[in-house]
């Protein structure tokens, strides 16, 4: 992880005079360019950092230059701490251990109180309450693979079920939501994918590294994207299921309708996941309209009942 790698730069450099770029690529199985930018990152943190070049040269902490333990504020440490933390909740390693033993010794003594009282205000817990226990076993894998640039072969199931076999070249592990994903090229698809980690099963790790090609980020923000394509449904839910129905609007879409329910105007796309959202609140909802939208909730529920009717 960067943070960990960045905090591990400051105190090889601290420990040591000089060392080399290829070095510290090696120690850290990444890229001397990655080395690179995490200098700048570095020195624009407020660190000068000097690049001797040449035989024997390397990077090293000007001599003038000495950090103490006020360098970083509280709410640095902080910040640090909670972002480590998160992670150790899901990613396990020695590296996260390392680098918050190596963040809480910059802490004083006088400020420990106020830090970890600080730290304590945001409790992140990125593990599931339930679901699948695979979860931080294949974190740890593409973890794995991602620093080895080695290649992945897994079995996924895709839209409406469809399960294929997937060999693909890691390059980003992502939190979107509450949902963990990989970023990689899929050669399958010759593209790049982004595949749900709940939707993995069979993971491994291949005996095939790959050379990096021309990373394509993810799309991550589909707000403009919903904005077209959303519109507005007309719900009756009763009071029983607001909590639910707050996870996909905000509370001045509600309207009482007496005591028991409310009126809600809903966002809503004509898709599969979108009727399953709102099949999912049961007896406690009601379309009213669109009428089209009303119709074929009637037809969805009257395929389940079928089913039951066997």
């Amino acid at each position: 992880m960067k943070i960990d790698r960045l905090v591990s730069i400051i105190m090889i450099l601290l420990d040591k005079k000089r060392i080399g770029a290829q070095e510290l690529a090696d120690m850290f199985e990444v890229s001397p360019r990655t080395i690179y930018r995490d200098i700048d990152v570095i020195n624009m943190a407020g660190i000068p950092i000097r690049s001797t070049p040449g035989v024997g040269g390397g990077f090293e902490i000007m001599q003038e230059y000495k950090i103490d333990n006020k360098f970083f504020s509280a709410d640095d440490l902080s910040a640090l701490l909670m972002g480590l933390s998160s992670l150790s909740s899901m990613v396990r390693g020695d590296e996260i251990v390392h680098a918050l033993a190596k963040v809480k010794s910059f802490i004083p003594a006088e400020r420990a109180k106020d830090i970890e009282s600080k730290a304590n205000q945001i409790n992140i817990d990125l593990s599931h309450w339930t679901g699948s226990s695979n979860i931080r076993t294949y974190l740890e894998i593409i973890k794995s693979a991602l620093q080895k640039n080695r290649l992945l072969l897994f079995e996924y199931v895709a839209h409406y079920g469809n399960k294929t076999v997937r060999t693909a070249e890691p390059y980003q592990l992502v939190l979107k939501g509450s949902h963990w994903y990989l970023q990689g090229y899929c050669y399958i698809r010759n593209d790049f994918r982004l595949f749900r980690i709940s939707r993995m099963s069979n993971l491994k790790i291949l005996n095939e590294n790959f050379t990096p090609r021309k990373y394509q980020k993810p799309i991550l923000d589909f707000s403009e994207i919903l904005e077209t394509m959303q519109i507005k449904i007309k719900l009756r839910i009763h009071k029983s299921i607001v909590d639910r129905v707050l996870d996909y609007c905000t509370y001045e879409n509600f309207l009482p309708d007496g005591d028991e329910y409310y009126i809600v105007d809903f966002p809503f796309v004509e898709n599969d996941y979108y009727y399953d959202i709102l099949l999912g609140f049961g007896n406690k909802c009601e379309c009213l309209e669109p009428p089209h939208i009303r119709q074929n909730m009637k037809g969805k529920i009257h395929d389940i009942a079928v089913i039951y009717e066997k």
